[in-house]
């Protein structure tokens, strides 16, 4: 079911259909045959890359698309409805383009963010390590100083499109505690950078994460992002971002779990009527609804005081708290709905099950999301 969007303009609202058009055309088709052959979709990040879907929130002097975030939150909830490991993808994009185009010289702005925004490079973000995920400021990799450079040594973990991506943000120790971390820019061809075999994961199967490992490899100055020592800084501006990117490919994989229950609720009877007619169930079903509304809202109104250049970091994981619980607990519900049809492949629901729980992890678990909240309480 199409969501009745309220958008600002009737350019987004002509994008909010180019969008549908595109990922019905492109995505809906082959994602079940991607998903369980764990296949990548090769040439799909291409098309959404030349219909302008992955720099919306940029400025179009780079070549961005110069939309609200309002806006662009919004068509990453489509794409997520439809093929939520390829929505992660192009949030993640987004999110490894933010460091350069925030804290990025003009020269470097210039070299590589058209490209960047223009799809022809796809980014990855490469933050934690095995043992440093939700603790940051633990990161052991290391960025040695050279006369023209960095020699980099040590693991990155968990990295979305890892292998794949043309450039990784690579946030590497060039000091001593938590402000001796930089970042760097990093392109895939890189010698002394290899990557590990894909995991094995719960869901999102057609869009590979893997570890990186770096032996002696070498980056030039000029591709480092900001000042030695800035990385957690750049790295925490550019999560607060990323986290309402992953609040709305929540809300897009809840709405398609809600969406199939709904049709499979209208057209199978028991005891002599549709089981959407039952109380028990139709309650179910306005309890799901009212989640998937309630979350959309929260993402909306933290990207709305992105746009006007309000705070929103407690915003930002309020939603990403809100919207993957809410992710979770709707997904959960729609296998319910479906019954023993629910718990097995024939049906979308037990793959959007499994999808939702990553939600509730990457970008910040939720037990970190709670810690952000509570301490933006305890400001005096």
């Amino acid at each position: 079911m199409a969501v009745d969007r309220l958008l600002p303009t009737d350019e987004a609202r002509d994008l909010i259909q180019l969008t549908r058009d595109v990922a019905d055309k492109i995505l809906t088709p082959i994602v079940d045959e991607h998903e369980k052959s764990e296949t990548y979709p090769g040439g799909v990040f291409a098309t959404l890359g030349q219909a302008g879907l992955l720099s919306l929130p940029y400025p179009e002097e780079w070549g961005g698309g110069g939309q609200p975030y309002e806006v662009y939150l919004q068509v990453l909830e489509e794409i997520a409805a439809r093929w939520a490991a390829v929505a992660v993808a192009v949030s993640v994009h987004s999110l490894a383009c933010h460091p350069l185009m925030t804290f990025g010289t003009d020269e470097q702005k210039q070299q590589w963010l058209p490209d960047m925004l223009g799809g022809t490079t796809i980014g990855a973000y490469s933050l934690s390590e095995s043992q440093a995920g939700s603790d940051a400021a633990a990161l052991a990799c290391r960025a040695a100083t050279t006369d023209d450079g960095y020699v980099v040594n040590g693991a990155k973990a968990w990295i979305t499109h890892g292998g794949i991506a043309d450039f990784y943000n690579l946030f590497a120790r060039t000091g001593e505690g938590s402000r001796g971390i930089s970042c760097f820019l990093v392109p895939k061809d890189t010698k002394g950078l290899t990557f590990g075999k894909p995991e094995e994961k719960m869901g999102l199967h057609a869009v590979p994460t893997t570890s990186a490992h770096y032996d002696d490899a070498f980056v030039p100055s000029e591709r480092r992002i900001g000042t030695e020592g800035q990385g957690l800084q750049i790295a925490f501006s550019a999560l607060d971002s990323g986290r309402l990117g992953i609040a709305a490919v929540a809300v897009g994989l809840a709405q398609a779990a809600l969406d199939e229950a709904v049709a499979y609720a209208q057209e199978r009877t028991a005891f002599g009527k549709k089981i959407i007619d039952h109380q028990g169930l139709g309650f179910l079903l306005a309890d799901m609804a009212a989640a998937v509304d309630s979350a959309r809202a929260t993402y909306v109104d933290a990207a709305r005081r992105r746009d006007a250049g309000l705070p929103y970091s407690r915003n930002a994981s309020v939603a990403k708290l809100v919207a993957t619980d809410a992710a979770m607990k709707v997904t959960t519900d729609a296998v319910q709905v479906l019954g023993g049809y629910g718990y097995t492949r024939d049906f979308r629901v037990e793959r959007y099950m499994r999808e939702a729980k990553i939600t509730q992890i990457f970008e910040g678990t939720n037990q970190i999301q709670r810690l952000v909240i509570s301490r933006s309480l305890a400001v005096k």
